[in-house]
């Protein structure tokens, strides 16, 4: 019998929401949604930090082979969940691999070989992938891109997954870095970093409050992408807003249980 890929022996599953869902808030009567998560740590690593992540916990091969944005996810993730056995993890991320994918493609222009090694560690789920070979953990993973809004919609995710079963933490990872400038501009891109949040609510801290309003909403918005959002309502405790063009995604932060 053949052996399956990686993937498969991981429970890894790659998807990109579509954009009917996305636009469901503009064309139905579909009510707003407004979800709760439970969180029990988080962390967050800016593209612009001095120092390189710390990645002792990967041995050396492994690591040299990691991109930037993969080294950041992978820092984040084990920050949360070092210590956690299994964990079943949700990777987002608008653009993935995007860059590796480029130079991959600057190489075939060339006429040169691509490595196997290069390939594989293009596409969108190489994070849990490697997090799930790391870790020694089978618990299912998978990869969600959604656009300007990934970060929105991957939040929503994570609650489906953690209702669903919550006998066991869902970790979820959103790493981004803005595209490559020869694609041309981009609307909205997003900007740099990596963000983790722990979803367990038997050593939960806090809860963030979730909201996806339709229609115009004359809420005061100040920050120009998902993740600054989301972060800013984590670090600080405040409430944040960002409009997307089909709806308004409300963030708020309630400490206890």
């Amino acid at each position: 019998m053949a052996r399956p890929p990686d993937d498969a022996r991981l429970g890894v599953q790659s998807q990109a929401v579509p954009a009917w869902l996305q636009e469901l808030h503009a064309k139905t009567d579909m009510p707003d949604l407004h979800w709760t998560i439970p969180v029990a740590r988080w962390s967050f690593w800016p593209a612009a930090a001095s120092a390189a992540p710390d990645l002792g916990f990967i041995e050396p091969m492994t690591r040299r082979r990691l991109s930037t944005l993969s080294r950041a996810a992978l820092k984040v993730a084990h920050d949360c969940a070092a210590d956690v056995p299994t964990v079943r993890t949700i990777f987002a991320s608008r653009h993935g691999e995007l860059r590796r994918t480029t130079d991959i493609l600057h190489t075939i222009d060339a006429g040169k070989t691509v490595s196997p090694t290069s390939f594989s560690l293009s596409v969108l789920n190489t994070m849990t992938g490697v997090l799930g070979i790391v870790r020694g953990d089978r618990a299912a993973a998978s990869a969600l891109s959604a656009g300007n809004e990934t970060l929105g919609y991957a939040l929503l995710e994570a609650h489906a997954q953690y209702a669903t079963d919550a006998s066991s933490p869902v970790l979820l990872v959103y790493a981004d870095e803005p595209a490559d400038p020869a694609y041309g501009p981009v609307d909205e891109d997003v900007e740099g970093g990596a963000l983790a949040i722990l979803l367990d609510s038997s050593a939960q801290t806090g809860r963030l409050e979730c909201a996806c309003v339709g229609g115009s909403d004359s809420a005061h918005v100040s920050f120009t992408s998902q993740s600054s959002a989301v972060q800013h309502c984590l670090d600080t405790r405040a409430a944040s807003a960002w409009r997307g063009k089909q709806a308004l995604w409300q963030w708020s932060w309630h400490e206890g249980a």
